[in-house]
């Protein structure tokens, strides 16, 4: 048996954060980022829609990027003194990511980081609070997602969470907050929906429940996130809906190893960090090489170039058609092809390969995908990505 899980309601379309003032409830905190949402007078626009239906609120903000075990801790700790009702995640996918893994320790106390790390663990939430998302990035997707990726800087790893239990209850998708994003952040998120939708399309876990929003995500990426980039803001908008699509599919059908190497080496070096959505664009191309030696994976890569009107007599021309596509826009979008070229030191990259080889294989999203791995051969992987050197094993 398999299982196919969504948000009960998403709300989208320009104004649609309005619909917060239909909610129902006594108290909500409201969990944010670095401060953009204050500036932009989201925030404002949220409370006041709550205070509207008669919700007191609390604020918990400065959330960094990639949030850390320390800020989950935090934020729990208010939410215990506060007793919210609801939920609420407003940013980009860090403020999202990290109030759904504070929601298990409101609500769970006593539960340890180390028992959630197993994929599908949690607890059974929602007895103390629901859950709402607003997403204003056009990548992550967590808003309709049972994931959330939380960073231990102590050991340098990034931990994707993994439960249908914390996809949210409602998500609320607004491309009015989408228009606020900066270009270098556009260019990483539109890259990072990409790699959902196409990982999402290979992967093990496929199905046809999943395939017919990773085809159209994909397509909606290659035909928008240029115009989007250039801040066309009716692009923008179709890129907030295609992210969401590419996160229903991958929230359903799991993933692949470009997302196990971008968990293990987004904080790992000194040089600093990697961007999630800049490290999935770098190393797509080489991870579809490297998977599209395995047959099943090879003909779903080529239904993909298809799907798009890329041409080829073979499905392994097919292949490389789509490769070539995506790392023509990512030089049109400003993002580097190697680490070496991204500015990681080589002594450093060479002194940390293995180990960061081995926490990718042994990462949640391996086992999804199309093509086995051991830490030997990510490392070789990895060492393509580094070098620009071609993956032909």
């Amino acid at each position: 048996m398999m299982r196919f899980t969504l948000p009960r309601d998403i709300y989208y379309g320009k104004g649609s954060l309005e619909q917060l003032k239909t909610l129902t409830g006594k108290k909500a905190v409201l969990v944010l980022g670095g401060g953009s949402m204050k500036r932009f007078g989201f925030v404002d626009k949220v409370e006041a829609y709550l205070k509207e239906a008669g919700i007191e609120v609390k604020l918990i903000e400065n959330v960094e990027p990639d949030p850390s075990v320390e800020t989950v801790m935090k934020g729990a700790a208010v939410m215990r003194e506060f007793e919210p009702d609801w939920i609420i995640a407003m940013g980009g996918g860090s403020p999202i990511d990290a109030a759904k893994a504070m929601w298990v320790f409101y609500e769970y106390p006593d539960t340890t980081f180390e028992e959630i790390i197993q994929p599908f663990s949690f607890p059974t939430l929602r007895q103390k609070a629901k859950f709402l998302a607003i997403p204003s990035t056009s990548g992550t997707a967590t808003e309709v997602t049972a994931f959330s990726v939380i960073t231990d800087y102590e050991k340098g790893i990034k931990y994707p969470l993994a439960d249908f239990n914390i996809t949210p209850d409602v998500a609320i998708v607004d491309p009015e907050l989408a228009e606020t994003m900066p270009e270098k952040l556009t260019a990483h998120t539109g890259m990072d929906a990409l790699t959902h939708a196409i990982e999402a399309y290979v992967s093990t876990m496929n199905s046809p429940f999943t395939d017919p929003l990773a085809l159209k995500a994909i397509s909606m990426v290659f035909e928008y996130l240029p115009d989007s980039y250039e801040k066309d803001m009716a692009a923008r908008e179709q890129m907030h809906y295609a992210q969401c699509l590419a996160g229903m599919a991958f929230s359903n059908a799991l993933l692949g190893i470009v997302h196990s190497m971008a968990h293990k080496t987004g904080a790992a070096f000194s040089t600093g960090h990697i961007p999630h959505g800049c490290a999935n664009a770098i190393y797509l191309p080489y991870v579809i090489k490297y998977n599209a030696k395995d047959a099943t994976a090879l003909k779903r890569y080529a239904d993909i170039a298809r799907s798009v009107g890329l041409e080829g007599n073979t499905d392994e021309e097919l292949m490389l058609a789509l490769c070539a596509k995506i790392d023509a826009y990512n030089v049109k979008l400003n993002i580097p092809k190697t680490l070496k070229e991204f500015g990681i030191i080589e002594e450093e990259f060479k002194e940390k390969v293995e180990e960061i080889a081995k926490n990718a294989v042994g990462d949640a999203c391996t086992g999804s995908n199309p093509r086995t791995i051991d830490p030997e051969t990510m490392a070789k992987l990895l060492t393509c990505t580094y070098y620009g050197t071609e993956v032909d094993f």
